[in-house]
Formats: C-alpha cells, sequence, structure tokens
C-alpha cells in the first residue's frame, strides 16, 4: 500500500445515486453476530458526529468537514428533519448513519459506514437496508439519494445499487489531503 502524504493531491470520481421508489424488500433480520443495537442520536453532540465521522471515514480520507465549524454541524444535527443513528455493539459504536429530509420530497443518505474491523461482519447490508426503509419511512418521500466517491470502500458503489440505487451523474474530482492517508483500495 502506498501512503500519501499531507499536502498530496488525490484524484477522484464521485458518483450520484437516487432511488425513486421504495424498494420492495422487508426490513432486514438482525445479524446474528450482533448482540447490540442500533440507536437514534437526540441533540447529538457536534463531538459524538465527528467522533464517529473520524472514526468510519479516516481510511476513505473523509476531510470534508473538518474544515466545517461546530456551530454549523449543531445547527445542522439539531435539525428535526435531519437523523443520526449509531450502530452500538458490545458498548462502542460499530458504525453509523445520518438521513437528510430537508428537501422537500427527498431523503438524504448523507453519511454512512462502518469503523474498521467490522467490516465484513455483515452487518453493513442490514445497516443499509435500515437506512434506506428509514428514509422512505417518512410521509412525502418520492425519491432517495446518496453519494459515493473512488476514494470510499471499494465496494460502496456496488452495494448502493445492489440496494435499489441508479447512478446519476459522475463527477471528477481532486482533493488535497490534509493529513496522511493509505488508501483502503490498494
Amino acid at each position: 500500500m502506498t501512503t500519501r502524504r499531507t499536502g498530496d493531491t488525490v484524484p477522484y470520481t464521485v458518483t450520484f445515486l437516487e432511488m425513486t421508489a421504495r424498494p420492495s424488500y422487508d426490513w432486514p433480520h438482525t445479524p446474528a453476530a450482533m448482540t447490540g443495537a442500533l440507536l437514534k442520536a437526540d441533540s447529538s453532540p457536534v463531538w459524538y458526529f465527528r467522533a464517529l465521522y473520524d472514526a468510519v471515514g479516516r481510511d476513505y480520507a473523509w476531510t470534508d468537514l473538518h474544515a466545517s465549524e461546530d456551530a454549523e454541524i449543531g445547527y445542522w444535527l439539531a435539525d428535526p428533519k435531519v437523523a443520526l443513528y449509531s450502530l452500538i455493539d458490545k458498548g462502542w459504536p460499530h458504525g453509523f448513519f445520518l438521513l437528510d429530509w430537508r428537501a422537500d420530497d427527498t431523503c438524504e443518505l448523507c453519511y454512512f459506514g462502518l469503523v474498521p474491523g467490522v467490516v465484513g461482519r455483515g452487518f453493513g447490508s442490514w445497516m443499509l437496508r435500515t437506512a434506506i426503509l428509514t428514509g422512505w419511512a417518512q410521509d412525502g418521500v418520492q425519491r432517495m439519494t446518496v453519494n459515493t466517491c473512488t476514494l470510499d470502500h471499494p465496494r460502496a458503489l456496488i452495494q448502493y445499487q445492489r440496494h435499489g440505487f441508479n447512478v446519476v451523474r459522475q463527477e471528477e474530482r481532486t482533493r488535497t489531503l490534509t493529513r496522511d492517508w493509505t488508501p483502503a483500495q490498494e
């Protein structure tokens, strides 16, 4: 694996996906290996969201929100049309997802992921289906959106497609790294 250094510029592709009808699958059964629960955060403190964001996104160069002020993130998290869910098992967070219903008839799956060491244990598909069905459970939702990029887990795009999302467009971008990073896909 090649470690990229702080200050390096890396190219990547962002893929935007959408789903225009509630999927036909039912709520998934809880994975056999899980002894915990998926919990919705009420009045989530910014530090908790940042901790989840960094724990899940560190291996995928998630740094966009590092430039955001706590007040801006706090305002977003406090909106009643935004919901943060944490997968807690064995007393600690295994992953999270964040849904945003602020755009009229659309639910955006803003963030989704598992912490290192939990990937491959059956939690991802269960949590993704749960996130999708939770998004569609709000009255008036006509469309669900998500985006992923080539810096994310190498199976992210295919998982979104397997669960019913369709690609609507792609954009080529570059990012200047703000910390050393070893790509997960290499």
